[in-house]
This record gives C-alpha cells, structure tokens and sequence, in this order.
C-alpha cells in the first residue's frame, strides 16, 4: 500500500523531517513575564511528532513584545527557558524553529517593559485595539518612527537574537515577516511612508526584510534561516496596494539569492480573510528553489493534494494541533479530530485549553 505523501521525509536543509506536517505558529500568550516556562515545554512537548514545530511568535527585542504575555529572547532568563522547550522537543525526535515576531506599531506600551517604545518604519497609527492585562482593551498608539540609528539597532537585535535563539537549542529560526507585524509594515506603502533609502519604490521598501534575511543567515546559517509571508493578508490594517505582486514576486527572487531554507506562506483566507491568489502562489514556487510551506484552512486530504501536485514541500496546520496534540497519529489512523475548540482559553494564562485536551487511547 502506497504511504501517503504527507508522512514521507523531507530533508529541510540539514535536516531530516520525520514527515510533512508543520504545526504552525500561534500565539497562546503563556509566557509569564515573558519568560517561557515548564507549562510551555509541556505543550510543544505534546505536539513533538510534527514533521517541525514552528513556535509562536517570540521577539526579539523588548520594543517588540506588542502583545500580553508573549516570550521574548533577548535576555538569559528567556534563553534558559526556551532550553526547557527545545529539549522537550528533542527528547522526543522532534524538530523545532522559533518565529522571531517584533510586532512593531501593533501593541501598547503597557504591555512592554520599562523603557520599551511602539516603534514602526513611519508614525503611521493602526487602526484596531490592544489587549492589556492591567486596562482592557486599548487602542493602539502612535508608533514611534526609527531613525536610521534606531534601524539599525532593530536589525542587530534580529541578528543577536537568532544567536540567541542557537544557544537556546532550536533548529533554526523563521522571520516573522507577515500578519502585519514589524517586517511587513515595511514592505507596505501604507506603514511605510519613509523618504529614505528603506521607503519608496518596492526594492527600498522591501530592504530592511532582506537584510535581516541575509544577516541573520549571515549569523547562523541559511539552512537555519526562513520567513514567513502573507501577501495580500489585511491582518492588523495592512490595506491593499497596487504593487503587491510586484513586492512578493521581488522577495521571492531576493530570498532565493540569499539562500534561506524555507518560504512559509498563509492564507487566511478559511478565517474570512481574502485569499491569496493562486497566481502568486505559483509565481513564489517558481522563483524560490527551496522548500516552501502553504498554511490556512487546511486538511489531511487537501494537504496530500497539494505535496502530491508539487504545489507545496510542507503543509502547516494551526487550530487542528491546539486541540489534537496528537494530530498525527490520527491523521495517519484516519480517526476522528477533536473539533471542539474552546475560543476562550486561546491566550489565558494556565493549562485549561492548552495542555488539557484528550488524546487517542
């Protein structure tokens, strides 16, 4: 009988994936002080038979911890704990990346430490609220525009922090560059409006991403460096704009320059969002030699479809994993998901919603 193609190795760089399943990246805002934790080892720990477990999204920088309770890895009690993870991880022949997020105007200052700032490419305010533990629900501030100085420090802290991240034991970093976070508010003429050389036309706009690319591969390889994308995402007020196929198709061809090792591209599209058409979908395969990962909406069949055509190298799923720790083993026994999903216990601190949900006798 033939082994469906979902549950083949694949070589992701130097490494060797036990399958083609990614659990995706989602914020689930447990991280107590930012510190990860041994309830947060427990959780990746569970979900460990992924093909690669992507982490949620982790910043770099205390400027960059836009959201309650989110981890960073800046320091060592973040790196320490992030050790708990990895070995969790590994002890059980998993492997693992960390998605590097500074979510840039998104946010509020009262979620970040003393002396951290909202920072973006221009003062260009989103439009939306932020939650805070200490007063609700806030509207997002005015960002404060780096200077060219303040760019250049942001970008050390991406590359000190993927060094951060090896020290910690993971596999390998994906750069946060979609959903309307740091990374893409520069791509995007709407956030950016700078009259530098990192605004304008799509090539300046899109500097400060592949510079990070190429100096965090620079720092820790590119076979330990990836990103992922969103064109055509409206996540955090990211309006349309004329050029965005000019934009992905430009990255495309840059990322595949600087050599990294995957392309992970969502589509949001299954939550409402608007799709993101085939047409540049393609156009990334095409101009990107390595492995790429398609998200959003997705199910077994639909995702052995998509390995099978060549549309995709890995397939990632997101809401099936927080419910179904053990995904893959009912994915390959055709048993029944535990679809119910409790929305309220997402990003609440503590175990009920996280680590709780039943698994195959």
């Amino acid at each position: 009988m033939q082994v469906s193609k979902i549950f083949t190795p694949h070589a992701l760089g130097q490494l060797a994936l036990k399958n083609r399943i990614v659990m995706a990246p989602m914020t689930r805002s447990r991280a107590i002080n930012n510190i990860p934790n041994e309830l947060m080892a427990e959780f990746y720990g569970q979900r460990s038979s992924a093909g690669l477990l992507i982490t949620e999204g982790t910043s770099p920088s205390p400027n960059g911890l836009g959201y309650a309770r989110i981890p960073g890895i800046f320091n060592v009690d973040q790196i320490n704990g992030w050790k708990l993870i990895t070995n969790a991880v590994h002890e059980k022949s998993g492997k693992i990346f960390i998605q590097l997020m500074h979510t840039g105007r998104i946010g509020h200052e009262l979620n970040l430490p003393k002396g951290a700032k909202i920072v973006g490419p221009s003062a260009v305010i989103a439009h939306g609220q932020m939650w805070t533990d200490s007063e609700g629900m806030k509207d997002h501030p005015v960002p404060h525009a780096l200077n060219p100085a303040e760019l250049q420090a942001t970008k050390a802290e991406y590359v000190q922090a993927a060094k951060n991240v090896i020290e910690a034991g993971f596999d390998g970093v994906e750069l946060h560059g979609a959903n309307g976070y740091l990374l893409e508010q520069f791509l995007s003429p709407h956030s950016n409006q700078r009259t530098d050389n990192y605004g304008g036309n799509v090539e300046n706009r899109a500097r400060f991403v592949l510079e990070v690319a190429q100096e965090v591969s620079n720092a820790i390889g590119k076979d330990k460096t990836a990103i992922r994308l969103s064109p055509f995402g409206v996540f955090n007020d990211m309006p349309h704009y004329d050029e965005i196929e000019t934009t992905y198709t430009y990255l495309a061809e840059q990322l595949d320059k600087i050599g990294i090792v995957y392309i992970h591209l969502v589509d949001h599209s299954a939550q409402g969002a608007p799709e993101v058409p085939l047409k540049i979908k393609n156009t990334i395969r095409e101009k990107f030699k390595n492995t790429l990962i398609l998200s959003g909406g997705y199910t077994s069949a639909r995702a052995e479809a998509d390995i099978e055509s060549g549309a995709a190298d890995l397939i990632a799923f997101g809401k099936p994993f927080i419910s179904n720790p053990d995904l893959i083993e009912r994915f390959r026994k055709d048993q029944a998901l535990n679809e119910k999903l409790d929305f309220s216990t997402f990003y609440t601190p503590g175990e009920k919603g996280y680590t709780d949900y039943p698994v195959l006798a």
